[in-house]
C-alpha cells in the first residue's frame, strides 16, 4: 500500500470538508483569513487520516467520518497556532511557513486558535447525519482529550519542566497527552462512529495508537537533531537549544532510535487480530517512523 497516495487522498477529503466549515462572511474577514491560514499549512492530516482509517477498518461509510475528521484537525490546529504563540514555544517557523502570529499578529493568532477550537464542536454537533448519542459520545471524546485530561495539561507539563531533569516515565507520561491525546482520540472517534466495535477491538487499538503517538514524539525528537530546517519546517536543533526534554537528551541518539524501533514493533503487534482490514493502519505506522519531517 502506497500510504502516502491513501494519506493525500483522506487529506483532500477533510480539506474539502474543511472549506465549507468557514464561513467567508463575517465583521472581520481577517480572523476567517487567519483561521484558514492555520488549517490550510501543509499538515500531513495524521489525525484525520486515523478518524477515517479506523472508521473504515470497522466497516463505516466515508461520509460518516467526516465532521470528527475535521473537527480532530481544528483543534489540532488550534493547539498549534497557540504553542507557537511567543509565550509559549515562541516558533517563528511552522513547516516552513511564518507561523500565525508572525504572517498576523499575536492577538490574531490567539483569536483563531479560540474560533477554530469552537468550531470543532459546533461541527460535532451539527452534524445531523449522525444518532444524537453519537454525536454526544464525539464531543465528549474530544472535550476529553483536549483538555486538562489531555493535551492541555500536557503542553502545561512540558511547559514547566523546561531545563528540568525528567525520568523516562515523566517524558511518556507527557507526551502520553501532549501529542498522544489528540492521537487517540481520533482512533476512539473512528470507532464511536460505528457502534459493533467490541471491547477487545478497542483495547487492541488503544494499544496500537498508544505506541504510535509515543512513536511520533520520538521520530519528532529524532529530526530535530538529524533533520534540516528546510525539511522539517522548523530551526534544526531548536529543541535542543531550549533545553527541553526529549528522548534523545534522556536516552541518547542511539537509544531514541532503539526506542523508536520497539514502539513500531508493539503498534504492528496490537493489529495482528484485525488481518488485513489493518494495512491502512499498519502502513501509517511505517509511515510515522520513517518520515522526514
Amino acid at each position: 500500500m502506497d500510504i502516502r497516495t491513501q494519506l493525500k487522498f483522506y487529506q483532500e477529503r477533510v480539506d474539502v470538508h474543511l472549506e465549507k466549515c468557514i464561513n467567508r462572511c463575517s465583521i472581520d474577514p481577517i480572523l476567517q483569513e487567519s483561521m484558514l491560514y492555520s488549517l490550510f499549512n501543509g499538515g500531513k492530516r495524521v489525525r484525520p487520516a486515523l478518524v477515517y482509517m479506523v472508521n473504515n477498518m470497522l466497516g463505516g461509510e466515508l461520509e460518516q467520518a467526516d465532521s470528527a475528521a475535521a473537527a480532530i484537525e481544528c483543534v489540532h490546529s488550534y493547539s498549534l497556532v497557540h504553542d507557537d504563540l511567543p509565550a509559549m514555544d515562541d516558533d517563528d517557523l511552522r513547516r516552513g511557513k511564518p507561523t500565525c502570529h508572525i504572517a498576523f499578529d499575536e492577538a490574531t493568532a490567539i483569536l483563531a486558535g479560540d474560533a477554530l477550537q469552537c468550531l470543532a464542536f459546533e461541527l460535532l454537533s451539527n452534524n445531523q447525519e449522525l444518532p444524537a448519542e453519537t454525536r454526544i459520545n464525539l464531543i465528549q471524546l474530544l472535550g476529553h482529550a483536549s483538555g486538562h485530561h489531555g493535551m492541555v495539561v500536557g503542553q502545561s507539563f512540558d511547559l514547566r519542566n523546561v531545563g528540568k531533569p525528567l525520568t523516562l516515565e515523566e517524558l511518556e507520561t507527557m507526551h502520553q497527552h501532549k501529542t498522544g491525546a489528540l492521537l487517540r482520540c481520533s482512533v476512539l472517534m473512528g470507532a464511536a462512529l460505528n457502534t459493533s466495535a467490541s471491547e477487545q477491538q478497542l483495547k487492541q487499538l488503544e494499544q496500537y495508537v498508544s505506541a504510535i503517538g509515543l512513536a511520533f514524539q520520538v521520530q519528532d525528537d529524532i529530526l530535530d537533531i538529524e533533520g534540516d530546517s528546510a525539511t522539517i519546517g522548523k530551526p534544526q536543533g531548536s529543541d535542543l537549544e531550549q533545553n527541553k526534554p526529549t528522548y534523545p537528551a534522556l536516552l541518547g541518539l542511539e537509544g531514541a532510535k532503539l526506542k523508536l524501533k520497539q514502539l513500531h514493533e508493539q503498534a504492528l503487534q496490537a493489529l495482528e487480530p484485525f488481518g488485513d482490514k489493518a494495512e491502512e493502519l499498519k502502513a501509517l505506522a511505517d509511515f510515522i517512523v520513517q518520515r522526514d519531517h
